[in-house]
């Protein structure tokens, strides 16, 4: 593939497996998109094998939940699912996608999280951004630092999120649902008990619910970064 040109508005969201950038932050991307940002889906894993799916069901769904959020440019970087190690090899695959698409912000899975996966590909990020902007290396691309490492909210504990911003999504909430009920073999068809199908979208709404109760609008996705958030003026307050 050849070389992405920058602009200031090149947004990569990594997602350990297709479904969790929805999950996270589908309305966010939704939003963004209508805003005019260049976003691209890289997946890390096709997240197969799983009870009900297989790679063929997946990418099908995938290319369903894209539509419906409007995603024009996704992914899929094939490391094995269940198995992602954080290793130099790794590195580089993540570090040359950053070199390529020429981000200023990435998006990555907040940690602590139970599932491997997503712990070992929210620290492969980290090391990434880092070594993408290396010179004298054997490397594809030219080197390229983003600017700012944001993580979304895609975890298997139960914990009580503390977000360092919360994004409005109420106008993209239709578009969520959609994109969620795009991957009926994670969230439907895997459940025996019938009342347990389709469990995701009363999950996603009442934790988007509280969010956006929390900030005065209808549905709202949180977000953590290590680094301060400075804002352009009081007008960004809702």
């Amino acid at each position: 593939m050849t070389q992405a040109s920058y602009t200031d508005k090149n947004i990569l969201v990594f997602a350990p497996h297709p479904d969790d950038a929805e999950l996270a932050m589908g309305g966010t991307i939704a939003l963004l998109i209508e805003q005019g940002w260049h976003i691209t889906i890289a997946d890390v894993t096709t997240g197969e094998p799983t009870p009900a799916g297989s790679e063929a069901i997946r990418k099908s769904e995938t290319e369903a939940a894209s539509k419906a959020l409007g995603i024009t440019e996704r992914i899929n970087l094939g490391l094995p699912n269940r198995y992602v190690e954080v290793n130099l090899q790794n590195r580089q695959i993540l570090a040359e996608t950053i070199r390529q698409y020429k981000p200023r912000w990435v998006f990555a899975p907040f940690t602590p999280d139970a599932h491997p996966d997503h712990v070992h590909i929210s620290q492969l990020v980290q090391d990434a951004c880092f070594a993408a902007k290396l010179t004298k290396t054997d490397m594809k691309y030219e080197p390229h630092h983003p600017e700012k490492v944001i993580y979304y909210y895609a975890t298997h504990l139960k914990v009580h999120p503390t977000p360092s911003f919360c994004i409005d999504i109420s106008s993209q909430w239709d578009k969520k649902v959609a994109a969620m009920t795009a991957y009926q073999s994670q969230f439907w068809s895997n459940q025996k008990e019938p009342g347990k199908q389709g469990w995701i979208i009363d999950h996603l709404s009442s934790m988007n619910h509280y969010f956006g109760n929390r900030t005065g609008v209808a549905y709202a996705e949180p977000f953590f970064t290590h680094e301060l958030v400075a804002l352009t003026g009081l007008e960004s307050l809702l």
